[in-house]
């Protein structure tokens, strides 16, 4: 069976299973590499408060797929903040890693239910940025959803306790001690200029996260990446960093994709 055969038969299955941007795998793999790939499942939302996540996740996606031995889907949610869908969710049923980018979303019981059971069962998640407010909702939510409120403390381990200004950036910095780990080791640099804001979450919930990244704004230093265990086991690995500029740097990608190492076990 030819290549071509092979791609086109697997974008048919994907629109069957009616699983919304799954990225094509790189060309030239058979079948049974193709299963063999780890599966990481992205959940973004648009809106002009949640950094492009709708554009940057797609194309590190697609670079992560090609690039390395993962096989992707990203869903992006429809609907207004306050009853929110995730298109196809229930592949997550066979993620071996939850990425979040959403911001302030309430979704159906039975989708808030679906991520719920994956996290107890002790499976992975990476957060970015808005992550630390996704089911977070102000407004009046709608009849027939629900927020998530604990998701910040219980699973990333921390409080959003407010926001750093806007124009000054992040002075980001590896943490000396942490540099022989592996979502750090080999990162291009271990001191960079962020373009997004610092968000404040010390004193972190969890004191057991190790702190792996600071990032400085006007004199205030604030953790910006760490890792943690819930207490259902899951591998939680959450960056404030995500700025639509961050996915141009080659350092902000390469912690991304150690990230995603880290948390599959396929270093």
């Amino acid at each position: 069976m030819t290549t071509v055969l092979l791609a086109f038969l697997y974008t048919c299955c994907q629109l069957a299973g009616g699983v919304a941007g799954g990225s094509t795998p790189a060309p030239g793999l058979d079948t049974v590499e193709q299963h063999e790939r780890k599966h990481v499942v992205f959940l973004i939302s648009k809106d002009e408060n949640n950094y492009e996540a709708h554009r940057t996740i797609p194309e590190f996606a697609q670079e992560l797929e090609e690039q390395h031995p993962y096989k992707t889907t990203v869903l992006r949610g429809e609907g207004e903040r306050t009853a929110f869908h995730f298109p196809g969710l229930e592949v997550l049923e066979e993620a071996d890693l939850l990425v979040i980018f959403a911001r302030r979303v309430a979704l159906t019981p039975g989708q808030m239910n679906r991520i719920k059971t994956y996290l107890k069962a002790g499976r992975p998640l990476l957060g970015i940025r808005t992550a630390n407010h996704a089911f977070s909702v102000r407004e009046e939510i709608e009849e027939g959803y629900e927020d998530w409120w604990a998701f910040v403390p219980d699973i990333l381990g921390c409080k959003n306790r407010g926001y750093g200004p806007v124009a000054y950036g992040t002075d980001v910095s590896v943490v000396q001690e942490m540099q022989n780990h592996p979502i750090i080791r080999n990162l291009p640099e271990l001191e960079w200029h962020s373009e997004g804001n610092v968000y404040k979450v010390a004193p972190l919930v969890d004191d057991h996260s190790e702190v792996l990244i600071r990032g400085t704004a006007e004199g205030n230093t604030e953790p910006v990446a760490w890792v943690r265990e819930t207490a259902s086991g899951s591998r939680v690995f959450y960056t404030s960093l995500g700025h639509p500029s961050d996915f141009e740097t080659d350092t902000f990608l390469s912690l991304l994709t150690n990230a995603v190492q880290f948390l599959t076990d396929t270093e």
